[in-house]
C-alpha cells in the first residue's frame, strides 16, 4: 500500500516530530509512505477567516499535489475536515457563480482520498494494536473537527486502549472545545483563555501524565496553559504514542522541554526525516 503524508503547515512548521511519528508508525506497518515537497498550507485558515476564494487556489494546489496515491494521511483532524467537508463545498460554490466545474472536478478527486490518521488505521488497515509500548497514564481529548465534521468517535481511544502500558483514564467534559479554535483564539482571547483554563483543570483532576489528542493546534493551545500554570502534566499526539515501543521509546519530557521521539524508517522524497 502506498500513502503520502499530509503533514499540515502547523506541524510542518512547528511539530515536525509528529510527522516522523506517522512516518515510523506506518512504515512498521507495512505502509510505503511519500512525502509530496509540493505541498503547503490547505486553506482552512483563510476560509475559516471569510477568504473563500483565496483559499481556492491552496485547495487546487491541493488537489494537484496529491494526485495519483491511494491515499492520503494526515495527523490532523481539522485539515483532513477541510479537505473532506470543506473541499465539495467550494467546489460546488464556484460552479454556483458561473466560473465552471473545474475546481470541484479536482476537489472531488482528492477529498475521499484523504484520511485523518486514527481513521486510516481503524478504517483503512484494520488494525488498532499497532505494537506501541508508552508506559504511562494518559487521558485524551476529542477535538472539535475530528469530533463532530469527521465523526472520529471511538477510533482513537480504541488505538490507546490497545498500547501495551498505558492507562487510559477518563477526562470530565471530554466533549467540550478547548477553546483554540484558530482564529476564535485570537478574536476572542478572554473566552479561549476560560475554555483553555476548563480543559487543563479536568486534564490535571485525572493524574494523568500526559494529555494526548489528535491536532497539535489544540495542543498548542493547551500547552500555553500548562506552561504559565506550571503543571505536571504534558501534550503529546497521539501518534507519538502510536509510534512509541520497547525499542524506541518516546520520553515525555518534564514541562518546558519538547518532546522527542527516536523513529525508524523514512518517507521517499526526503521531505520529513532530516
Amino acid at each position: 500500500m502506498r500513502a503520502a503524508l499530509f503533514l499540515t503547515c502547523v506541524n510542518d512548521t512547528l511539530y515536525p516530530r509528529t510527522g516522523q511519528a506517522v512516518v515510523a508508525l506506518l512504515t512498521r506497518l507495512g505502509v510505503e509512505v511519500d512525502f509530496p515537497m509540493g505541498q503547503t498550507c490547505c486553506g482552512q485558515a483563510h476560509y475559516n477567516t471569510g477568504y473563500r476564494h483565496e483559499a481556492e487556489p491552496l485547495a487546487r494546489r491541493q488537489a494537484r499535489v496529491f494526485a495519483g496515491y491511494d491515499y492520503v494521511v494526515t495527523p490532523s483532524g481539522s485539515c483532513a475536515a477541510m479537505v473532506r467537508d470543506i473541499y465539495p463545498r467550494l467546489g460546488e460554490r464556484a460552479r454556483e457563480e458561473g466560473r465552471g466545474g473545474e475546481l470541484g472536478e479536482a476537489l472531488a478527486d482528492v477529498a475521499p482520498r484523504t484520511y485523518e490518521l486514527t481513521e486510516f488505521l481503524v478504517d483503512v488497515l484494520g488494525v488498532t494494536d499497532v505494537g506501541a509500548y508508552f508506559p504511562h497514564t494518559v487521558t485524551y481529548h476529542p477535538t472539535c473537527h475530528g469530533l463532530r465534521m469527521l465523526g472520529l468517535g471511538e477510533r482513537p481511544r480504541r488505538l490507546l486502549e490497545a498500547v501495551k502500558g498505558l492507562e487510559l483514564r477518563e477526562l470530565e467534559g471530554a466533549e467540550e472545545c478547548c477553546g483554540f479554535g484558530g482564529t476564535f483564539a485570537v478574536k476572542n482571547p478572554d473566552v479561549s483563555a476560560a475554555m483553555a483554563a476548563d480543559k487543563v483543570r479536568h486534564a490535571e483532576e485525572t493524574g494523568a501524565d500526559v494529555l494526548c489528542a489528535a491536532d497539535n493546534s489544540c495542543l498548542m493551545h493547551l500547552d500555553g496553559t500548562m506552561s504559565r500554570q506550571r503543571t505536571a502534566i504534558r501534550p503529546v499526539h497521539i501518534a507519538e504514542i502510536l509510534a512509541s515501543t520497547r525499542e524506541h521509546p518516546l520520553t515525555v519530557p518534564t514541562a518546558g522541554v519538547p518532546v522527542h521521539v527516536a523513529t525508524g524508517g523514512g518517507a521517499r522524497n526526503g521531505g520529513v526525516v532530516r
